[in-house]
């Protein structure tokens, strides 16, 4: 594995074969996705920090159309003419708008967690977030997340699970954080009439910042999704359902390998 620093990106890549680019969540790095990559065997997996997170410098003004079209710079950049997508959260969204945008691009989508647009209370909480964080940091957010995006079972069984969400939010920076709070705050819808390639949504059934109606009617937007419920999940699939969530991801893979 190597870790580059490319397109205003720090950037993880390891493997060969064809291109998956996996986008993280608000309060992820990379290492949202180290328990996927097993499932990625035999393919070039590139993990970047998104701007104002993890290792990757803050950006002046950060936007979900902007960090998508920074993906296909650093695309670009690593000579990728097309990848398959992987996006967690505000991951899921960017990937929605780069896959409505460059076609060209996106073989496939997976969309885990996957968002719409916020609603109008969710903009103001946003906001708010943002003003709270630049005050008085993120142990508050961190401790908030543990107890209303994760699953009950998780809670209780899965201690290094909770532990490592709750560092990945704490190690952000306060003001990176805050930054991507008002970037998805002004959030605008990508057009779904536009992505044409092969969609996997993965949600988690308690997942109460994705709840499955959310992913439902992202999947009736976008032809052909295939919808994927976990049981006993939150809004962290990726750590809560680490296997339900590489077998979904092997299968959907390989089916994109068929001629």
């Amino acid at each position: 594995m190597s870790t580059r620093t490319l397109a205003g990106f720090a950037v993880d890549i390891s493997g060969e074969g064809p291109a998956v680019i996996c986008v993280h969540g608000l309060g992820g790095t990379s290492n949202s996705f180290t328990p996927q990559l097993s499932a990625l065997a035999g393919m070039r997996v590139i993990r970047p920090d998104l701007p104002c997170s993890g290792r990757s410098p803050l950006s002046d003004a950060p936007s979900v159309a902007g960090m998508a079209a920074a993906l296909a710079r650093l695309a670009d950049a690593l000579e990728v003419k097309a990848a398959h997508f992987i996006g967690h959260s505000l991951g899921s969204l960017i990937c929605q708008h780069l896959a409505s945008e460059r076609a060209d691009l996106v073989r496939s989508l997976v969309l885990i967690g996957a968002i719409f647009e916020p609603s109008i209370p969710a903009r103001e909480a946003l906001r708010q977030r943002a003003k709270a964080v630049r005050t008085g940091g993120l142990s508050d957010v961190a401790d908030a997340i543990i107890q209303n995006a994760l699953a009950v079972e998780t809670r209780a069984r899965q201690p290094l699970g909770v532990a490592f969400i709750r560092e990945s939010v704490m190690r952000q920076s306060a003001e990176g954080y805050a930054r991507l709070c008002e970037a998805l705050a002004e959030a605008r819808p990508a057009d779904h009439r536009r992505i044409g390639c092969p969609v996997m949504i993965v949600n988690g059934e308690e997942d109460a910042i994705a709840p499955p109606s959310m992913a439902r009617l992202i999947a009736e937007r976008i032809a052909g999704t295939t919808l994927i419920t976990l049981p006993r999940c939150g809004h962290w699939p990726t750590i809560e359902r680490v296997e339900e969530v590489n077998i979904e991801l092997r299968g959907f893979l390989s089916r994109q390998k068929r001629p």
